[in-house]
């Protein structure tokens, strides 16, 4: 059995906070692909490629060969926009997380540790919306530490800060590919009460839908 303890932020856990989160996200990559590749769009002009150039070349290779090429310059861009994304993280909440989320009391930010090394985050803010609910962020763990009780635990601290402050609910936000993350959040107790989709250009071309989780505070 792993054992772990979670604590605060400290100053010391800066690299290592950022770095758990980079990994972390950049493990959706894959999915982000398969997503894209399955819009039916997609699959019409690549469908249509191969079969124009087929009848164009009457050969099987160039079909083929263009198509993998466009596949792997498509995941090039793909990872190229995520990381992107990823960067604006680093570069906003978590470009100095001592004072974004440390010296506010009604912000918080945890770690989890295990044998002196940080294997999880989770962080706390006041919803933009209303006062009365509090946002979920930033939840990371590290691959070789998942499925033994973390993300539930970072989960159930956040709940029991909300419930400390005052708080009516805690709500979090999850990509459609994050079904493991919605799985865990359904077993501690959030709900799914609407989902949108991203409010950009590529995100309504792609169908990047957004899912809102809510835990009601008794």
């Amino acid at each position: 059995m792993v054992e772990y303890r979670i604590r605060s932020y400290e100053g010391s856990d800066y690299e290592v906070v950022r770095d758990l989160f980079s990994h972390g996200m950049s493990e959706y990559v894959p999915s982000v692909c398969f997503h894209v590749l399955m819009r039916p769009w997609v699959l019409f002009v690549l469908i249509c490629m191969f079969l124009s150039l087929l009848f164009s070349s009457k050969s099987l290779i160039l079909p083929v060969l263009a198509i993998t090429l466009t596949l792997a310059l498509g995941r090039q861009f793909l990872g190229y926009c995520w990381n992107l994304y990823i960067d604006h993280c680093l570069k906003e909440d978590l470009c100095n997380i001592q004072k974004t989320y440390m010296e506010d009391p009604n912000c918080h930010f945890w770690v989890a540790e295990s044998e002196d090394h940080v294997v999880g985050t989770v962080a706390a803010k006041p919803s933009d919306e209303t006062q009365e609910e509090l946002l979920l962020k930033r939840m990371s763990v590290r691959k070789d530490f998942r499925g033994i009780g973390i993300a539930k635990a970072l989960s159930r601290e956040v709940i029991a800060f909300a419930r400390q402050r005052g708080y009516r609910s805690v709500i979090l936000n999850t990509l459609m590919i994050q079904h493991e993350a919605q799985g865990m959040y359904k077993s501690v107790g959030f709900k799914k009460y609407t989902e949108f989709l991203l409010p950009t250009v590529y995100g309504r071309l792609i169908n990047l839908t957004i899912s809102r989780y809510r835990y009601d505070i008794p």
